[in-house]
């Protein structure tokens, strides 16, 4: 096993969790606590373009807590992961550090131990944070949008099965699916 001072932990919240494409030690189930996962950011980068921006995820503080996975980069991996990860956040992402409460495996559960890690939000000082909107305004627009990284609905489904997966099913996240599944995509009608 590798010594923790030999580790960076990184949070994810979002698509981390189901598609972390990156080299890890190893991944344990985590909360965050004072923060909120929100639907508040535009995305034109990865799950929409500049004509139809995606929506994607960030937190934002509150009093809850907020389950993800955390990973254990080796340091000697991390300048080159460091990279990808600037990349996959660069659309108004800030790096800060946090206390991560990690559970003994994959699943939600019991906490075990707790460990300083990086976690990336989307502050609303930057450009393509949004905000609060209507349910079926984020479905609307995730129902349309897609983007390099693929599909809108790709990203929020797959997040619903794999927190769902985790035993940490998140009631927004959850709201946004059932929402997406009971209503077709609205179609213009030809003129």
């Amino acid at each position: 096993m590798t010594p923790s001072n030999e580790l960076v932990w990184v949070f994810g919240y979002g698509s981390l969790i189901w598609r972390p494409a990156m080299a890890y030690v190893m991944r344990r189930a985590a909360r965050v606590t004072g923060w909120s996962r929100r639907f508040w950011q535009a995305s034109t980068d990865h799950r929409g373009t500049v004509e139809s921006p995606g929506r994607v995820l960030t937190l934002v503080e509150s009093d809850q807590q907020v389950w993800g996975a955390a990973y254990a980069i080796a340091r000697s991996d991390w300048p080159a992961i460091d990279a990808v990860l600037d990349v996959r956040e660069q659309q108004g992402y800030a790096r800060l550090t946090v206390d991560v409460e990690l559970a003994a495996a994959e699943r939600a559960g019991p906490i075990v131990e707790t460990v300083p890690g990086l976690l990336y939000i989307a502050t609303p000082a930057n450009a393509y944070f949004i905000g609060p909107e209507p349910l079926e305004a984020t479905a609307e627009i995730v129902r349309r949008s897609h983007g390099p990284s693929g599909s809108n609905l790709e990203y929020v489904v797959q997040l619903d099965l794999a927190l769902d997966a985790m035993g940490a099913t998140d009631p927004d996240v959850r709201a946004l699916t059932e929402r997406l599944r009971s209503e077709p995509p609205r179609t213009v009608a030809a003129t």
